[in-house]
């Protein structure tokens, strides 16, 4: 039985996006409160445990690495451990995770909530703003950045040093949050940050966005916020909520060159049709992803997702009586939607 519950703050964000600043502008800067920082690092050493360290107040004895492995997957048995581990030992207020900038938050969270004297209280994405104006201008420089500098061992130790990887990583960190910083606001113009923001708000419209430069930021707007709902959470994305709201009539919506529009269609894909779609997609589309209907397999839903480079198309499951339907969301910059919704017509099959 716990005394009390300690909330968990879960820091998520893509490499190089400023997630150690920010955790040092935080402990070196509370307010009578005991925090214990957990330190994901993919590589055998833990360099951002020992910047941390060396520049926080909390104490090394505060700070616990998790390396050569990653939360999400290979070591999260062992993050529910240190979690577990921490409250029993009631000595702290609060605890923060430093996930590796390759971890997908989802998996953690819901673990996470599971925890008896644990309460995920916020998911916080840092994201680099520059690389996301490169990302959503064109892509070119964040995937050179990033295969030059970085080899990563993910999923069962394989390499995923893949543009498309990177891209649907950047993609679910922002999509699956509560908070969103954009850092390193001094680094892009007035009118980059405009598309910046513009682009998160159509991949996340539900969570806070907040602006800031080396990630300076009141801690009280991302520690014991009690903004966390996993079921809301998970529902909160931008395609799922485009999903829901389209009425077959709704207009497209734009700001700053963003924009989101729904495809919806009463007629099944040509599978061979829609693989040769599926290699030609335009790079200015951000997002992608919904229900897909196959005339080869009228009776299976499929769901098809796309993030930057990356497309996959999955089966879902069995189609509810009279509910077959193609509806397929697509979130991007400067997108020619008459264009994209007369190639995916040519997909369908003719009756």
């Amino acid at each position: 039985m716990f005394t009390k519950t300690i909330p968990v703050t879960l820091l998520t964000g893509y490499l190089g996006s400023g997630k150690t600043t920010l955790l040092n502008h935080i402990l070196n800067n509370q307010s009578g409160y005991k925090a214990a920082v957990i330190v994901n690092d993919i590589g055998e050493v833990n360099i951002d445990q020992t910047l941390i360290e060396n520049n926080g107040r909390s104490g090394a004895d505060s700070v616990i690495p998790l390396s050569n492995g990653c939360i999400c997957c290979t070591l999260k048995k062992d993050l529910m451990k240190q979690i577990q581990s921490l409250i029993h030992s009631e000595k702290y207020d609060y605890i923060v995770i430093e996930a590796s900038g390759i971890c997908e938050p989802a998996p953690i969270s819901q673990a996470i909530t599971q925890l008896e004297g644990a309460r995920l209280d916020n998911i916080v994405t840092v994201v680099d703003a520059l690389r996301l104006a490169d990302e959503f201008g064109c892509g070119e420089k964040l995937v050179k950045s990033y295969d030059e500098t970085h080899h990563l061992e993910h999923r069962n130790g394989s390499s995923v040093a893949a543009s498309e990887e990177i891209e649907r990583l950047l993609v679910q960190q922002i999509e699956f949050c509560t908070t969103i910083l954009i850092n390193k606001i001094d680094t892009v113009t007035e009118e980059q940050l405009k598309t910046v923001r513009s682009a998160v708000e159509h991949l996340q419209p539900s969570a806070e966005i907040i602006e800031t430069t080396f990630g300076k930021i009141d801690f009280n707007k991302i520690l014991n916020t009690n903004r966390f709902d996993f079921e809301t959470a998970y529902k909160s994305a931008g395609w799922i909520q485009a999903m829901q709201e389209d009425d077959g009539k709704k207009p497209e919506t734009e700001e700053f060159g963003i924009s989101t529009f729904v495809y919806s269609r009463n007629k099944p894909f040509v599978r061979e049709l829609f693989d040769l779609w599926e290699k030609q997609i335009p790079r200015n589309v951000i997002r992608a992803k919904g229900l897909a209907w196959f005339s080869d397999r009228d009776d299976r839903s499929y769901i098809f997702e796309e993030a930057g480079s990356q497309v996959m198309t999955r089966e879902f499951g069995r189609w509810n009586e009279g509910s077959r339907m193609i509806k397929l969301v697509f979130i991007g910059r400067e997108m020619d939607r008459k264009k994209i919704e007369r190639d995916l017509d040519t997909c369908l099959a003719r009756e």
